[in-house]
């Protein structure tokens, strides 16, 4: 029989982590809500699959092809933390994934092992607007509550202070599906890598977690034959590394991006890494709001004001409320530093 504590233990020796880019281990978020639950009636359970990072493609492809053990994985969340402790289930997608799979998970949810966890499962759908920013866990709570879109200031945590107050349980959709391996001990210490840009066989591959970015190009055949250079991570947020860094493992949401170096405009690039973080600012603190605008303006201009530039990039850098504005330094260093066109 699987019983609460069998659950977390099975999660905790298979050393699961959030796949949504944090990778806080998935032991200690579970245990987290339900010590907070004790104190409260009921709490809230929620299927982080926005995928706002431009070029991750994981969240859709596991929906698609595995929309059973992502249900049962939910199924195992509510088990643990009690079906009666918990009020609602959330699946949170954006529209593109909610129609072409949400009948997928739908037809699972109508087996009759899912019948009263089906009446309190609600599909939730991501914005157009403000999607990256959106899918920072205490901003989606701000997006279902109603309010704006932007992230709350913490502690203190969804885990314990989330959904209209109450103990919020919140994982990627990777997280739940490999909760679902573990628990029928099936877990293979995998991860799904979103391969993508300047290469051969371009897709989502599930491939060991600990593989470097090189042996993760070269296992799938996308080794380039040109010069590159390749964002990890994120397409918008990840770390710029030139072809001889790649000894080290895949990090984030699981995404490689490669470009050819000689046929990649710089200018094009960074405008466009410029104009993704300005229409995503959620625009609550001043540094993003008004540094995100100024960076893209500055760059339009000639001649180009390198020193202001540079100068709103260290503040976003020293100053920023959330991840999104702290990832634009990251993004524009790194490629600095790494890669001399």
């Amino acid at each position: 029989m699987t019983t609460a504590s069998n659950i977390l233990l099975k999660i905790s020796e298979a050393g699961l982590v959030g796949r949504g880019g944090a990778g806080y281990p998935t032991a200690a978020k579970w245990s987290a809500v339900k010590t907070a639950l004790k104190g409260k009636k009921q709490g809230y359970i929620i299927l982080n699959g926005a995928e706002g990072e431009p070029g991750v493609k994981k969240d859709g492809y596991i929906v698609k092809h595995y929309p059973d053990a992502v249900i049962d994985g939910l199924y195992l969340a509510e088990r643990f933390l009690g079906p009666e402790k918990i009020k609602k289930i959330y699946i949170f997608l954006n529209r593109e994934y909610f129609e072409s799979y949400g009948p997928g998970l739908k037809r699972v949810l109508a087996q009759k092992k899912y019948h009263l966890f089906s009446e309190k499962t609600e599909f939730f759908i991501k914005p157009e607007r403000l999607a990256y920013i959106s899918g920072e866990e205490s901003a989606l709570l701000n997006l279902i509550e109603g309010k704006k879109v932007e992230p709350r200031l913490r502690p203190p945590y969804p885990t314990a202070h989330g959904l209209h107050g109450r103990p919020t349980l919140i994982n990627n959709t990777e997280t739940f599906y490999n909760v679902s391996l573990a628990v029928a001990g099936r877990y293979e210490e995998r991860r799904f890598y979103t391969i993508g840009g300047a290469i051969k066989h371009p897709g989502v591959y599930a491939l060991p977690e600990t593989l470097s970015i090189e042996e993760v190009l070269r296992r799938t055949d996308n080794w380039p034959s040109r010069p590159f250079f390749v964002s990890v991570g994120g397409e918008a947020s990840g770390e710029i590394l030139n072809s001889g860094q790649l000894s080290s493992p895949v990090e984030g949401a699981g995404l490689v991006m490669v470009y050819d170096k000689e046929r990649t405009s710089r200018h094009k690039l960074v405008k466009y890494w410029l104009k993704f973080y300005h229409e995503q600012s959620c625009g609550q603190c001043s540094i993003c709001r008004e540094g995100t605008y100024r960076l893209e303006e500055i760059a339009a201009r000639k001649p180009f004001d390198h020193k202001l530039f540079w100068e709103i990039v260290d503040g976003l850098e020293e100053s920023s409320f959330c991840a999104l504005g702290a990832s634009i330094p990251m993004v524009l260093k790194s490629y600095l530093n790494n890669i001399k066109n």
